[in-house]
């Protein structure tokens, strides 16, 4: 259980991850927020479960490698960044307001955005997934272990669930703390922040993809 959870959590990073969450989420109240933090929270362990117990049998299915996810994944990330760097700040400024004519999301709209991108890519992402089906090949132990094993991987997951949701939750008190223009430079700060995490997950694949290629190549006839 520690080993799992010691190997997800420095990737998850729940605290560093809460000020992304509020960039994705500044036009939503607190009420909102709170029922996205907590879908992500249900979300991602469900997502890392799938990724630890099937999620080697699903790449080899399709015939994707690690490397290709890191890359699609890394893209993402990338694209979500800019389009938040990019977007005008009235949207920071009038967050969790009502503006004339506008309905608030519903909880169905809600739950589709606290999947896409704030579950996936961003929250639980290509590196995430990868160290998930990694420690998930681990589960054919002898004895005993092929049960223990799956059973504190599903705690520490829990575990690390459950600190997402609380470090979400509680993300909009630092918004607070900030003021109004604090706030929008801090989340300018976020957005870029995001997409340099989206540029070195897109590098990480395609180094190592690009190594394939040279050896293949260059490997004596």
């Amino acid at each position: 259980m520690l080993l799992v959870f010691g190997a997800l959590m420095p990737i998850l990073n729940p605290p560093g991850h809460a000020p992304i969450f509020l960039t994705m989420t500044a036009d939503y109240n607190s009420q909102e927020r709170t029922i996205l933090a907590r879908r992500v929270g249900i979300y991602s362990f469900i997502l890392l479960l799938i990724s630890m117990f099937i999620g080697s049998y699903v790449l080899e299915f399709f015939g994707v490698s690690l490397p290709i996810v890191r890359v699609a994944g890394g893209l993402l990330v990338a694209t979500a960044g800019w389009q938040l760097m990019s977007s005008g700040d009235d949207s920071h400024k009038s967050a969790g307001m009502l503006q004339v004519g506008e309905t608030r999301p519903s909880n169905d709209e809600l739950r589709e955005r606290a999947f896409y991108p704030l579950t996936f890519p961003i929250t639980v992402g290509p590196g995430s997934i990868t160290v998930a089906i990694a420690l998930g090949a681990g589960f054919n132990g002898p004895g005993l272990q092929k049960f223990s094993m799956p059973l504190a991987s599903l705690t520490a997951v829990a575990i690390t669930s459950y600190s997402l949701y609380l470090c979400y939750r509680h993300a909009e008190r630092l918004l607070k703390l900030l003021g109004s223009t604090g706030s929008i430079i801090f989340l300018r700060l976020s957005a870029f922040i995001l997409m340099c995490i989206g540029i070195q997950i897109f590098w990480d694949g395609f180094s190592v993809l690009f190594g394939e290629l040279l050896v293949h190549y260059l490997k004596p006839v």
